[in-house]
């Protein structure tokens, strides 16, 4: 459900919105969070057929911070965003490759 969808909902119930089960809109979101998870989409993805996804492909890393206008002082900031972000994206597909192994190996 976005914002919207929940304002919309609680102006039809009649309800005052509760601001902390309304969802996060990108607008809510300061700009450097919104370039940081842009720049992590941009980049490409390492994936081998033996061992899945094993993160991002950094070779672009400095041009997307460039290109997004990245201040030095913001690099470090979205860079453990980015890193952030890669580490839960590993997590998952290992978690993913591992339920799929296993259920092979139970056959």
């Amino acid at each position: 459900m976005s914002k919207e969808q929940y304002l919309r909902m609680c102006e039809q119930m009649k309800q005052e919105p509760d601001w902390d089960k309304c969802p996060d809109d990108w607008e809510d979101f300061p700009n450097i969070i919104v370039e940081a998870v842009n720049i992590y989409h941009s980049m490409g993805d390492r994936i081998y057929g033996d061992v899945g996804y094993i993160g991002k492909d950094y070779t672009n890393y400095k041009h997307f911070l460039e290109l997004y206008g990245i201040e030095e002082h913001q690099k470090p900031f979205v860079s453990e965003i980015i890193l952030t972000m890669e580490s839960r994206a590993i997590d998952k597909a290992q978690r993913k490759l591992k339920a799929e192994y296993d259920k092979i190996k139970r056959k």
